[in-house]
Formats: structure tokens, sequence, C-alpha cells
């Protein structure tokens, strides 16, 4: 071979675009088009809502879809930056776990009804007379179904860091800084990845509530696929709910090929193991900026500028670190912290019942307390129905990553798929066959429910490393005892994080579920989740907030009594390394 066949390309020949560069440019073009187009729209005048009302012209779904897309992409890098602080602080943190966990335990009970009825005033208020005000009430509205999961999981899997990958990063002297970004959250991305998929989901089962909101006498309709269906409902227009499943469809599609999909098999290199992985995902999208020369080029100063901030060498303030393995924590400390929570705790519920007990009284306590019981008799049930079919389901999905590929967007849209558009064939059905609604409602309630534990269980299951499979397979364990020593103990803190967060997603789907309608035909199973929604309609503030509270109250005792009993034994038992 001559010695100019070996020549090494210079600069500017590096630098030179191809057509892999083209491709990528008009993809790129065409995305900020549409993010200009619709953040236009958000500053139009609060008018504009009343003067061009929603309709069901399928013509206008794409302007819809569109508004909604952004409206959920805004809430989910909300989502991600929430969960970076918030899950660091608690995992790191002995105290600030105390306070943070249980608070996010509350956060992922109260409704999304709940926080729209408090917020709603306040974000128009910020923004009089635009529409810029409504959008961040709907934005927030999604976000606040979107990040606790997400949350969840950066914690769980920073608190089940294998341990000799913790000894590695103390022996090469690395600061917290540095612990977080070349440590936790790589050893958390298989996780954070999947749940940021069904927190993309989770927000389409919210988005008829969060873009169609009635709260007493304000009525706010923002053009979208949610106030699309809603309005499909109201009509009893079928064509105009099946153009609505289309279009999602359509959507849930295209973010899942140019932004998950890319993102699933670029964090593959972050899988634990000592194997290398039989299957790695694949993604055209990341192929093609991957073949690209002028685009990659230009990416440069961001790496660099990103390596430089994940090298600071910032140290954790000695009051937010845990203490050492063979060191006591400071009881003064944590007595005097203890005393804080507890007082700030008391003042907190004697301010509620001040507030509750000027309008209400013992009787309107119990029976918030009798449907709140009711309810949760509801979620365990389904919880345990969703368990027996969903974790098999995921680990068979998840130890296939081939499969995995083809079910992903399939699995995005059946989480995506909102529970309203089922209510006509529900609420016919129980209509004309007389059924019990107390009974027959309840399934509605397993689409808020399901997903959590399907996706963090495929999430374990992806991450489970293939040379524990291969050491499974030379000891020859096979059916049960391969179940029970080998896959479920590897999976088990992530079906625990999806069980615990698919108990709030219950929670917050029985305020949907539980009040179902149809044109004219309304039905309404005794429960927690109608007791809020019925006083939400009717502007009753103090039942609302009884409602959230006796909520909270049995879902973070559920959680106590429960979850985090078996968290603590998968975290002690069952970790990894």
């Amino acid at each position: 071979m001559a010695l100019q066949d070996l020549r090494i390309p210079t600069l500017g020949q590096a630098m030179r675009p191809n057509i892999w560069d083209v491709v990528a440019l008009i993809l790129v073009i065409g995305a900020m088009v549409l993010i200009v187009y619709g953040g236009e729209q958000t500053t139009a005048p609060l008018s504009t809502l009343d003067v061009t009302p929603v309709s069901l012209d399928p013509s206008n779904l794409p302007a819809y879809a569109l508004r909604t897309t952004l409206r959920m992409l805004l809430a989910i890098v909300c989502s991600i930056i929430f969960t970076f602080v918030y899950a660091a602080l608690a995992a790191k943190s002995r105290r600030a776990e105390m306070v943070l966990i249980p608070l996010l335990d509350i956060l992922q009970s109260v409704p999304i009804l709940g926080f729209l009825t408090f917020t709603v005033v306040f974000f128009m208020n910020l923004f009089p007379g635009s529409v810029f005000g409504a959008e961040l009430a709907c934005v927030f509205a999604i976000f606040t179904s979107q990040a606790w999961n997400m949350t969840f999981s950066m914690y769980q899997s920073m608190r089940n860091v294998p341990k000799d990958l913790e000894e590695a990063s103390q022996s090469f002297h690395l600061s917290g800084w540095q612990h977080f970004w070349r440590l936790d959250v790589p050893f958390a991305m298989p996780g954070l990845i999947w749940n940021t998929m069904m927190s993309m989901s989770g927000g389409w089962f919210f988005v008829v509530a969060s873009e169609a909101i009635t709260v007493g006498n304000t009525t706010v309709t923002l053009p979208g696929i949610g106030s699309y269906v809603a309005l499909g409902i109201q009509k009893q227009n079928l064509p105009a709910i099946g153009y609505a499943i289309l279009a999602m469809l359509l959507v849930i599609i295209a973010y899942d090929q140019l932004l998950f999909r890319p993102v699933v098999a670029w964090a593959d290199k972050f899988r634990f193991e000592q194997t290398a992985s039989g299957n790695a995902p694949t993604s055209w999208m990341l192929d093609l900026f991957r073949r690209t020369r002028a685009l990659r080029a230009l990416s440069y100063p961001f790496a660099a500028m990103n390596k430089m901030i994940s090298n600071w060498h910032l140290a954790v303030p000695a009051i937010l670190k845990r203490p050492a393995k063979n060191g006591p924590p400071s009881r003064v400390i944590d007595a005097l912290w203890l005393v804080l929570i507890v007082v700030s705790t008391s003042y907190a519920a004697w301010r509620i019942y001040q507030y509750l007990s000027a309008t209400l009284g013992p009787l309107d306590f119990l029976s918030a307390i009798g449907y709140g019981l009711i309810t949760l008799l509801r979620v365990i049930v389904l919880i345990f129905f969703a368990t027996l079919i969903w974790v098999p389901v995921g680990v068979w999905i998840g130890l296939r990553p081939k499969l995995a590929e083809r079910i992903q967007p399939l699995a995005q849209f059946l989480a995506a798929f909102p529970a309203n558009l089922a209510f006509p064939v529900f609420v016919v059905i129980i209509v004309r066959y007389g059924l019990n609604a107390n009974i027959w409602l309840s399934p509605l309630m397993i689409l808020g429910t399901q997903w959590y534990i399907l996706f963090n269980v495929i999430a374990g299951a992806s991450a489970f490393p293939t040379d524990l499979r291969e050491a499974a397979g030379s000891f020859h364990l096979r059916g049960w005892r391969w179940w029970v020593k080998v896959i479920l103990p590897g999976i088990f803190p992530y079906y625990i994080t999806g069980a615990i967060t698919a108990s709030g997603g219950s929670w917050n789907a029985s305020i949907v579920a539980e009040v179902a309608s149809w044109g004219d035909a309304h039905l309404t199973a005794t429960g927690i989740g109608a007791y809020i929604a019925t006083a939400t309609e009717a502007g009753d503030f103090p039942r609302v907030v009884l409602g959230i509270a006796i909520m909270c109250i049995l879902v973070t005792l559920f959680n106590r009594l429960l979850w985090r009993p078996l968290y603590a034994f998968g975290e002690r038992r069952l970790r990894l390394g």
C-alpha cells in the first residue's frame, strides 16, 4: 500500500460536511422551527382561547399534538433537573433523607387535581391576560405526574451502587461532585431512562386534566390533544376519539424513534457487568449523528465543557455527608434535627386542622377516612394483580434487548393511553347491564398502576449483569430456583421502586377512574378519588384539602409500613457487589 493512502485527514477534511450532516441538519432545523412555532403560541393574549376555541376538526390535530408535546418535553426537562438535585440530596445526606423521602411519598400521593386547584390562579396571576400563565400551570401539572417516579428511581440506584465501585471511587480520591457525575449518574442511567419513558407516558395519562382545567368558577381550555379528548367525550364523538388515539400513537412513535431509542442505545454503555453484553440496543438516529462530520466537530466544545464541569473538585459540606461506616453519627445534631422536623410537621398539621375545623365537622372527617380506606383496598388489589402479570412479562422482555426495542413504543403507547378514552366502553357496558360501578370502574385505575411496575422490571432485567446470568447457567439453575435465587433478587430494588410509584399512580388514577362520564351518563364509585373530584368541581376547597390530606396520610403510612421495610431489605441483602 502506498504511503499516500495512509495520509491522516486534515482538520478541514475532518469538518467537511457529508450526506449524513445534511440529513441531520434538516432534522435539527425542523425541530427548531416546530419549537419556535409552538413557543410563539404561548405569548398570545388569553382572550385568543375564547376567540379560537378547541375544535374537533381533525385538521387541527397536528397543531394540537405539537402544543401538547412541547408542554410534556418542557415538563420532562424540569423533572430531570428536579430528579438530579432532589435524589442526590436524599441519597447523600441522612438528615436530608429523613425529610425528603417522606415528603416525596406525600408529593406523589397528592392528585393532579389537588395541584391544579391551588396553582392555576397563582400561575395565571403571574402573567395576567396572557396564555403563558395558563401554559405554566399546565406544564406544572404535567411535571407533577412525571417527576416522582424518576426521583425514586435515581434515589434507589444511588443507594444501591455496588460496593466494589464505591471502593474504586474512594481509591481514586474523587470529590463528591466527581463521584456523582462519574459513578452515581452512569450507574443510575438505565433505570432512569426507562422511568423517564414511563413519565412521558404518565404525562399523557393526565394530559386531559391538565389541558382542560375546571376549578370552581375558573375554566381554562388550552389547545392540545388532552382538551381535544375532553371535548370529544363531552360531545360523544367516537370518530374524534379515534383521531386522538391515532395522533397519540404517531407522536409516541416519533419521540420514541427520535429521542428515547437513541438515548437507550447510548446508555447501554453504562450497564454494570464484567462481560460484554450479547445484544446491544441500536438506533438509526444515533447512528446517523455518529456518522456526521461537521455536526460532531461542532459538538466538541460542548463535550470539553461537560468534561471540565464533571471534573470540578467540589467537596460536599460535612453536615450533608452520611456518617462513615466506622463512625457514629452526631447524636446531638440528630436530636435537634428530629425536633425541628416534629415541630414543623406539628405546626403544619395544626394549621390544616384549624382551616378544616372552621367549616367541617367530625362526621366529615370520618366519612373522608372511610372513602380513603375503600380506595386503599382497590389500590392493594390492583397492585397485587399487576405484580402477578407484569413481573414475569417485564423479566422476559428485559432479558431480550432486541425484543425490548420492538415492544418499547407499544409499551409507551399503552402506558400513555388515558383512562378517559376507555370511558365510553365501560360506561355503556355498566349502564346497559346494570353493573356495580364500585367494582367495574376499578379496572380503570390499573391503567395508572401496571406500567410503573412493568417499566421498572424491564429496566432491572435489562441492567442485570450478563456474567451473573452466565454463572447461573453454569450452576444449572432452572425454573423456580432460577426465579427465586437469581432474577427476583436482581430486580427486587427496581420492583420496589416501581411498586412505590405504582401506589402513587393508583391514587392519582382514582381521581379519574372513580368518576366516569360519557355524554349525559355519569357514574361515580365510592372512594376518596370521587370525593376529591366532586369537591374540586364544586370549588369546595375545605373538602379538597381534607381529601388530599387523608390520601397523603394513607399513602405515607402504606409506604412506611410495607414498601420501606422491603426497600431496606433489598438494599441490605440483595445489593450487587
